[in-house]
Protein backbone atom coordinates (compact mmCIF):
# COMPACT_ATOMS: atom_id res chain seq x y z
CA UNK A 1 0.00 0.00 0.00
CA UNK A 2 1.05 3.34 -0.77
CA UNK A 3 0.71 4.31 2.45
CA UNK A 4 3.66 2.76 3.77
CA UNK A 5 5.55 5.53 2.22
CA UNK A 6 4.65 7.74 5.44
CA UNK A 7 6.19 5.20 7.41
CA UNK A 8 9.45 5.07 5.70
CA UNK A 9 9.83 8.88 5.67
CA UNK A 10 9.42 9.75 9.32
CA UNK A 11 11.23 6.50 9.79
CA UNK A 12 14.35 8.31 8.42
CA UNK A 13 13.33 11.75 9.64
CA UNK A 14 13.50 10.11 13.02
CA UNK A 15 17.43 9.52 12.11
CA UNK A 16 18.12 13.37 11.15
CA UNK A 17 18.15 15.60 13.96
CA UNK A 18 18.32 18.19 11.82
CA UNK A 19 16.22 17.47 9.55
CA UNK A 20 13.46 17.11 12.31
CA UNK A 21 14.43 20.39 13.36
CA UNK A 22 13.97 21.85 9.42
CA UNK A 23 10.60 20.19 9.38
CA UNK A 24 9.70 22.02 13.57
CA UNK A 25 10.77 25.20 11.86
CA UNK A 26 8.59 24.97 8.94
CA UNK A 27 5.75 23.78 10.51
CA UNK A 28 5.83 26.69 13.24
CA UNK A 29 6.46 29.52 10.90
CA UNK A 30 3.69 28.34 8.47
CA UNK A 31 1.11 27.83 11.42
CA UNK A 32 1.52 30.90 12.86
CA UNK A 33 1.61 32.58 9.64
CA UNK A 34 -1.34 30.94 8.35
CA UNK A 35 -3.53 31.47 11.52
CA UNK A 36 -3.08 35.24 11.41
CA UNK A 37 -3.58 35.29 7.39
CA UNK A 38 -7.17 35.59 7.50
CA UNK A 39 -7.11 38.05 10.25
CA UNK A 40 -4.69 39.93 8.37
CA UNK A 41 -6.30 39.66 4.94
CA UNK A 42 -9.58 41.60 6.64
CA UNK A 43 -7.23 43.74 7.82
CA UNK A 44 -6.39 44.25 4.25
CA UNK A 45 -9.45 45.12 3.05
CA UNK A 46 -10.31 47.39 5.70
CA UNK A 47 -7.14 49.46 5.58
CA UNK A 48 -5.00 48.93 2.34
CA UNK A 49 -5.62 50.44 -0.97
CA UNK A 50 -5.50 47.86 -3.64
CA UNK A 51 -2.46 49.30 -5.35
CA UNK A 52 -0.93 48.38 -2.15
CA UNK A 53 -2.01 45.00 -1.87
CA UNK A 54 -1.09 44.20 -5.64
CA UNK A 55 1.90 45.66 -4.44
CA UNK A 56 3.05 42.63 -1.84
CA UNK A 57 2.07 40.50 -4.36
CA UNK A 58 4.14 41.60 -6.59
CA UNK A 59 6.84 41.28 -4.44
CA UNK A 60 6.12 37.88 -3.50
CA UNK A 61 6.04 36.99 -6.66
CA UNK A 62 9.72 37.68 -7.32
CA UNK A 63 11.11 35.25 -5.34
CA UNK A 64 12.16 33.08 -8.62
CA UNK A 65 13.95 36.17 -10.16
CA UNK A 66 15.66 36.78 -7.34
CA UNK A 67 16.93 33.37 -6.40
CA UNK A 68 20.50 33.93 -8.98
CA UNK A 69 21.50 36.73 -6.12
CA UNK A 70 22.15 34.40 -3.31
CA UNK A 71 23.18 31.51 -4.90
CA UNK A 72 26.66 31.48 -3.30
CA UNK A 73 25.01 32.83 -0.10
CA UNK A 74 26.16 30.88 3.20
CA UNK A 75 23.06 29.11 4.47
CA UNK A 76 23.30 29.67 8.03
CA UNK A 77 22.92 33.29 7.09
CA UNK A 78 19.43 32.95 5.54
CA UNK A 79 18.22 31.21 9.23
CA UNK A 80 20.14 34.60 10.85
CA UNK A 81 17.73 36.44 8.58
CA UNK A 82 14.41 34.53 9.72
CA UNK A 83 15.27 34.81 13.20
CA UNK A 84 15.54 38.68 12.28
CA UNK A 85 12.47 38.45 10.92
CA UNK A 86 10.53 36.81 13.88
CA UNK A 87 11.65 39.01 15.91
CA UNK A 88 10.64 42.31 13.91
CA UNK A 89 7.26 40.61 13.75
CA UNK A 90 6.72 39.57 16.60
CA UNK A 91 7.76 42.94 18.26
CA UNK A 92 5.35 44.57 15.66
CA UNK A 93 2.54 43.11 17.94
CA UNK A 94 3.03 45.63 20.59
CA UNK A 95 2.08 48.24 17.63
CA UNK A 96 -1.97 46.90 17.17
CA UNK A 97 -3.10 48.96 19.95
CA UNK A 98 -1.44 52.16 18.57
CA UNK A 99 -1.54 51.71 14.99
CA UNK A 100 -3.29 49.03 13.09
CA UNK A 101 -2.29 50.94 9.54
CA UNK A 102 1.24 50.29 10.87
CA UNK A 103 1.09 46.81 11.80
CA UNK A 104 -0.69 45.67 8.90
CA UNK A 105 2.14 47.15 6.88
CA UNK A 106 5.15 45.08 8.86
CA UNK A 107 2.94 41.89 9.05
CA UNK A 108 2.76 41.96 5.11
CA UNK A 109 6.20 43.04 4.57
CA UNK A 110 7.54 39.78 6.91
CA UNK A 111 5.37 37.37 5.21
CA UNK A 112 6.09 37.70 2.23
CA UNK A 113 10.03 38.14 3.09
CA UNK A 114 9.52 35.12 4.79
CA UNK A 115 7.57 33.28 2.01
CA UNK A 116 10.67 34.09 -0.13
CA UNK A 117 13.93 33.16 2.06
CA UNK A 118 12.48 30.01 3.02
CA UNK A 119 12.23 29.20 -0.43
CA UNK A 120 15.71 30.24 -0.65
CA UNK A 121 16.67 28.46 2.28
CA UNK A 122 14.96 25.13 0.39
CA UNK A 123 17.07 25.23 -2.83
CA UNK A 124 20.44 25.48 -0.70
CA UNK A 125 19.23 22.77 1.37
CA UNK A 126 19.61 20.58 -0.96
CA UNK A 127 23.39 21.26 -0.78
CA UNK A 128 23.09 19.22 2.28
CA UNK A 129 20.63 15.66 1.12
CA UNK A 130 23.62 13.92 0.65
CA UNK A 131 25.21 13.79 3.95
CA UNK A 132 21.96 12.52 5.03
CA UNK A 133 19.95 9.25 4.64
CA UNK A 134 17.19 10.61 2.99
CA UNK A 135 16.61 10.70 -0.51
CA UNK A 136 15.86 14.53 -2.27
CA UNK A 137 12.58 13.07 -3.46
CA UNK A 138 11.25 12.03 0.37
CA UNK A 139 12.48 15.31 1.26
CA UNK A 140 11.02 17.10 -0.96
CA UNK A 141 7.66 15.28 0.16
CA UNK A 142 8.09 15.80 3.52
CA UNK A 143 8.68 19.36 3.74
CA UNK A 144 5.79 19.71 1.58
CA UNK A 145 3.61 17.49 3.71
CA UNK A 146 4.59 19.43 6.86
CA UNK A 147 3.68 23.14 4.93
CA UNK A 148 0.16 20.91 4.33
CA UNK A 149 -0.41 19.90 7.60
CA UNK A 150 0.33 23.77 8.92
CA UNK A 151 -2.18 25.40 7.02
CA UNK A 152 -4.52 22.81 7.32
CA UNK A 153 -4.31 23.45 11.50
CA UNK A 154 -3.27 27.12 10.80
CA UNK A 155 -6.51 28.11 8.71
CA UNK A 156 -8.61 25.41 11.40
CA UNK A 157 -7.39 27.82 14.35
CA UNK A 158 -7.97 30.89 12.37
CA UNK A 159 -11.45 29.81 12.12
CA UNK A 160 -11.75 27.96 15.96
CA UNK A 161 -10.60 31.45 17.28
CA UNK A 162 -12.72 33.51 15.13
CA UNK A 163 -15.53 31.59 16.13
CA UNK A 164 -14.95 31.87 20.06
CA UNK A 165 -14.46 35.58 19.45
CA UNK A 166 -10.92 35.57 20.57
CA UNK A 167 -9.73 39.35 20.66
CA UNK A 168 -6.71 39.60 18.12
CA UNK A 169 -4.16 40.99 21.12
CA UNK A 170 -5.06 37.54 22.48
CA UNK A 171 -4.30 35.77 19.48
CA UNK A 172 -1.31 37.90 18.79
CA UNK A 173 -0.28 36.61 22.49
CA UNK A 174 -0.19 32.73 21.88
CA UNK A 175 1.43 33.28 18.29
CA UNK A 176 3.98 35.25 19.93
CA UNK A 177 4.63 32.65 22.27
CA UNK A 178 5.15 30.13 19.42
CA UNK A 179 7.23 32.84 17.75
CA UNK A 180 9.40 32.44 20.69
CA UNK A 181 9.97 28.90 20.46
CA UNK A 182 10.46 28.95 16.69
CA UNK A 183 12.97 31.81 16.70
CA UNK A 184 15.14 28.95 19.71
CA UNK A 185 14.51 26.11 17.18
CA UNK A 186 15.92 28.21 14.27
CA UNK A 187 19.07 29.48 16.29
CA UNK A 188 19.49 26.27 16.96
CA UNK A 189 19.29 25.23 12.80
CA UNK A 190 21.58 28.27 12.40
CA UNK A 191 24.40 26.73 14.97
CA UNK A 192 24.28 23.79 13.17
CA UNK A 193 24.81 24.84 9.38
CA UNK A 194 27.27 27.29 10.66
CA UNK A 195 29.06 24.79 12.05
CA UNK A 196 28.82 22.29 8.94
CA UNK A 197 29.76 24.74 6.55
CA UNK A 198 32.64 25.92 8.80
CA UNK A 199 33.83 22.31 8.69
CA UNK A 200 33.33 22.07 4.79
CA UNK A 201 35.59 24.90 4.54
CA UNK A 202 38.16 23.49 6.56
CA UNK A 203 38.27 20.72 5.36
CA UNK A 204 38.43 22.02 1.67
CA UNK A 205 41.02 24.07 2.67
CA UNK A 206 43.08 21.17 4.40
CA UNK A 207 42.52 19.17 0.70
CA UNK A 208 43.80 22.11 -1.09
CA UNK A 209 46.60 22.21 1.20
CA UNK A 210 48.02 18.66 0.79
CA UNK A 211 47.44 18.79 -3.02
CA UNK A 212 49.70 21.90 -3.10
CA UNK A 213 51.93 19.98 -0.49
CA UNK A 214 51.94 16.73 -3.02
CA UNK A 215 53.04 18.33 -6.19
CA UNK A 216 55.39 20.30 -4.88
CA UNK A 217 57.12 17.16 -3.23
Amino acid sequence: MALKNYKSIFKELKKSYFLSLQSVVLFLVTYIDWTLLPYITKLEGTYLPVFMISFFMLLGALDGIIQPLFKNIKIYNIYLFTIVLDIVQISSYFLISHSILIFTYIILCIFTLQAITFEIARVHTVDFMQEEEIQLKDYLILRSFMISLAIIFGSISAMLFDYLNIKLSNLLIYVGSLGIFAIFIQYKLYNKFKKKVTLNEVLIEKEKRDLSDKFRG
